[in-house]
């Protein structure tokens, strides 16, 4: 074969084009990258954000030249190698680059590729384009090959990626929400709380609430990504663990009755701490959150605000004066036969959700006011106060609300 003549008809046509031209067409290859790195950067913003126009413009040559040789590979039945394709996509998801801006490249460079082939075979051998064509399916088949190297690599990587953040922000929100795990080493002391901050997207001052809620054996379908707001703007960060989950809320202008009205339609058992106004104060938030759903009456999908239900949430914050209240304010009804201190306690217990009003109470317990009447009056013999006396009528609010639990 002379340049500018006819092929000799021996072997692979194809093959042997490609052979012939590949100097020429390597020395078109650097002006291609360069000028399709301009072209991508002017139109791609994701690019210019994230790539450097010399680092994007040697990888198109390099990946150019690499495809040249695959298509070359593949025409002699040769194993095509993906190994640069796959070390692209997972350089390019690390920078944070979004897969369709890096597979729309090697597209475009594919296109190009295959132009100057066309360009180059026409302008060496032109009685031999005809013998180009085969290399079309070989091109596309390449083209297949390394977009999907590179989404598979990418994938990966993103997925990789996605598995070291989700660990490093379960970590930081250990650590702000004083929960298990919260000695892992993000900073610490004063840093601590600006490194959160960073990580998680939030200021260091704001408008925060914890909530924890109940998730033994009910699978609750809460929004888990901080992509979920409302329609005043609060997002809740979602830690979950075995027995219970712990949501950051980030209150925006919303106040607490928004969070709650979202976990009351999920159907769970819920405490919300009150507003507090810094990363900082998170961790006492948790606990005020935790004792608001200790609040919530067993067996119960009940979302509870602590500020609603504060004297029940002193009960259940202190744990052995609440048995001791519950002793010595209530200890000669609990020592009654089980019908008949069950019968008291209710009795009491009605009374106190209705307000105090005895027909409130009757209306709940299928029986006569006076009845209600008769039975406080029985309570008010054994336990040696009057429920007409405003301290008494505390202790004794208390020591029932002790014994509810």
């Amino acid at each position: 074969m002379e340049k500018g003549g006819d092929w000799v008809r021996d072997g692979d046509n194809a093959s042997h084009i490609l052979t012939a031209v590949a100097r020429p067409l390597a020395g078109r290859l650097p002006a291609i990258a360069a000028g399709l790195a301009e072209q991508i950067l002017a139109e791609d913003g994701a690019y210019a954000a994230l790539v450097a126009p010399a680092e994007l413009r040697d990888t198109i040559l390099h990946n150019l030249g690499q495809a040249m040789t695959s298509i070359l590979d593949r025409s002699e039945d040769r194993p095509v190698d993906l190994s640069d394709a796959a070390w692209t996509g997972r350089t390019r998801a690390e920078q944070g680059l979004p897969l369709s801006s890096l597979q729309d490249a090697y597209r475009r460079g594919c296109r190009l590729l295959w132009q100057a082939m066309i360009e180059t075979v026409a302008e060496e051998y032109p009685a031999s384009l005809p013998d180009l064509l085969p290399c079309v399916g070989d091109l596309w088949d390449i083209v297949d090959l390394l977009v999907g190297a590179v989404a598979d690599a990418y994938q990966e990587a993103e997925s990789e990626r996605l598995a070291r953040d989700g660990e490093r922000r379960n970590a930081v929100l250990d650590v702000l929400l004083g929960g298990p795990g919260a000695d892992f080493p993000v900073g610490g002391g004063a840093g601590l709380v600006a490194e959160a901050s960073a990580f998680l997207g939030l200021a260091e001052r704001g408008r925060y609430a914890v909530a924890v809620v109940r998730s033994v054996g009910r699978g609750a379908g809460l929004p888990r990504d901080r992509g979920y707001s409302a329609t005043g703007g609060f997002h809740i960060l979602w830690r979950i663990r075995a027995d219970h989950e712990v949501g950051l809320i980030s209150l925006g202008s919303d106040e607490v009755a928004e969070p709650a009205r979202l976990l009351e339609e999920q159907g769970v058992a819920a405490g919300i701490s009150p507003v507090v106004g810094s990363l900082a104060e998170l961790a006492r938030a948790r606990w005020l959150a935790e004792i608001a759903l200790q609040t919530c009456a067993p067996d119960t999908d009940e979302v509870v605000v602590l500020d609603r239900r504060l004297p029940v949430a002193l009960v259940a914050a202190q744990p052995d004066l609440a048995e001791r209240l519950r002793t010595v304010v209530l200890g000669p009804v609990l020592r009654l036969p089980p019908v008949e201190r069950d019968l008291l306690l209710d009795t009491v217990t009605a009374w106190l959700d209705a307000g105090g009003s005895a027909a409130g109470a009757a209306a709940t317990l299928f029986c006569h006011r006076n009845t209600v009447l008769n039975r406080l009056r029985r309570i008010e013999d054994l336990t040696a106060r009057s429920i007409t006396d405003p301290r008494a009528m505390i202790e004794l609010a208390l020591a029932v609300e002790a014994a509810r639990r």
